[in-house]
């Protein structure tokens, strides 16, 4: 959804009027605030789950794409038109190599607020999941048990953030000579 509604946003100047304030709007939503709605909209199960996470991090990433793709500097644009590309050529060929490494770069950051939601929707309304035992034996004061989650949830953020910095400068080794990516 980021990577669709960055590039639209970004690149297509009417596409950006009609959807940036909404989408601006709706990234302003506190999403544990519309919890609620999605556990009556969509059960108590997975998808509630998985809507809270889109609902939480989808618009930001959305934003931080559109505004890649707006930093896209102008001159390359103008020489892919007079070079002759169309629009789905610009797309393809300037726009996603460009924009690419900084949605990954989202999706590492995004990943924090989803793991708070996800923790926050088991918390609140699941019988399973690492959220769930957490608040179930936080009423004992069992940081024996406690602390173990804590750290599995530490571990997995880690590994797939990690994991998405590998893949990203292997995909996109140009994008990380500058320096070494945190």
């Amino acid at each position: 959804m980021a990577l669709i509604f960055g590039i639209l946003i970004g690149f297509i100047p009417h596409m950006r009027v009609t959807l940036a304030p909404y989408i601006a709007t709706f990234s302003l939503i506190p999403p544990i605030t519309i919890l609620p709605i999605l556990f009556i909209t969509f059960g108590l199960g997975e998808l509630s789950k998985v809507m809270l996470i889109v609902v939480g991090t989808a618009p930001v990433m959305m934003r931080s794409t559109a505004q890649a793709v707006m930093d896209i500097p102008r001159e390359l644009v103008i020489k892919a038109e007079t070079l002759g590309a169309g629009v789905v050529q610009m797309v393809s060929r300037l726009v996603l190599p460009q924009i690419l490494p900084k949605l990954i770069t989202a999706i590492r950051l995004g990943l924090v607020p989803a793991w708070i939601f996800l923790i926050s929707a088991e918390a609140i309304a699941s019988t399973s999941g690492l959220g769930y035992r957490i608040f179930l034996v936080r009423r004992y004061l069992a940081m024996d048990v406690i602390l173990p989650y804590v750290l599995w949830i530490t571990l997995l953020a880690f590994l797939i953030d990690r994991l998405l910095l590998m893949i990203s400068k292997r995909a996109f080794p140009w994008h990380h000579l500058g320096g070494e990516s945190l």
